[in-house]
């Protein structure tokens, strides 16, 4: 697979425009992109890249195809038309989040159709997938990592090879569990603050140059609970609650009990059944401090 084999891309959602446009842009070959959305479509033309009016078409000529859905079920459906159109010897990269068990079944059913499979989930925010900065945990065998590492780069500054396919999955979920986990916790604690006379701005400082501090006080403490700024579409609640129901259900699976994901897990149903569902999640704190 070299750098002018033709390619296609499925998904042009929030994360996968920003990731599909580095693909055109770095590429070399033609790539097909196909989406519901036309108005997604056409933005990728407008970079470079070749509209098709299908799954089937935009997969039936390309050595690589990239996936950004939104869960493990279009995945599942997707890869069917892909079974069934693609080529044999093509390579499915998945940068979507789904359960681990989603992302092996999905493996097995296009090796089939001798179509190799790598799950592929990507970690940082919307800016960083538009600036080829994401962080991608891959799971594949060795001589695949080795095929794809170089296409992973067009969107990634960290490549992490965790291990056989379904690998990938299992970290990316334990990376965002951890993360909801921090939130939560961080919306009690800032409002605690706040109630005692200490400002947010002040807590964040302080809490930053000790032990507390995490990448969630720098970045969703900072940035979103402060100053309020929850905006809609950016990852709402019931992303979180997919994501930590896979977790949920893989630690099952594991034959461990996960306590601390099952409560924060009750915190973000509890925001959508007060209404702040649709909002960025760590407007979580508007649920702990009343106002949901």
């Amino acid at each position: 697979m070299n750098s002018k084999s033709p390619a296609a891309f499925i998904g042009l959602g929030a994360m996968g425009s920003g990731m599909c446009a580095n693909v055109v842009r770095k590429h070399g070959g033609r790539v097909e992109v196909f989406d519901l959305n036309p108005e997604a479509v056409m933005a990728q033309v407008a970079h470079g890249a070749s509209a098709a009016g299908s799954v089937g078409a935009a997969v039936h000529e390309a050595e690589v195809i990239f996936l950004s859905l939104p869960g493990g079920r279009q995945v599942a459906a997707v890869c069917e038309e892909i079974a069934s159109n693609a080529q044999p010897g093509a390579v499915v990269i998945d940068l979507s989040t789904t359960a681990v068990a989603d992302a092996r079944a999905v493996a097995a059913r296009l090796a089939q159709s001798d179509i190799a499979f790598a799950d592929a989930p990507v970690a940082r925010a919307r800016q960083a997938a538009v600036d080829g900065t994401l962080s991608i945990m891959v799971g594949a065998d060795d001589a695949l990592f080795a095929r794809i590492q170089p296409l992973l780069a067009y969107m990634a500054s960290d490549v992490t090879h965790c291990g056989d396919v379904g690998c990938g999955q299992v970290v990316k979920l334990i990376n965002n569990t951890l993360l909801f986990e921090q939130v939560a916790a961080l919306a009690e604690m800032m409002v605690v603050a706040e109630r005692a006379g200490v400002t947010n701005d002040k807590l964040i400082e302080a809490v930053g140059l000790g032990s507390g501090n995490s990448f969630a006080l720098q970045n969703h403490g900072r940035k979103a609970m402060a100053p309020r700024a929850f905006p809609e579409k950016a990852f709402p609640m019931d992303y979180v609650l997919k994501d930590m129901g896979y977790t949920i259900e893989l630690a099952g699976e594991m034959g461990v009990e996960p306590r601390m994901a099952n409560r924060a897990a009750e915190y973000y149903k509890a925001a959508i059944d007060a209404g702040i569902g649709p909002k960025y999640f760590p407007a979580i704190i508007e649920l702990v401090e009343g106002k949901a």
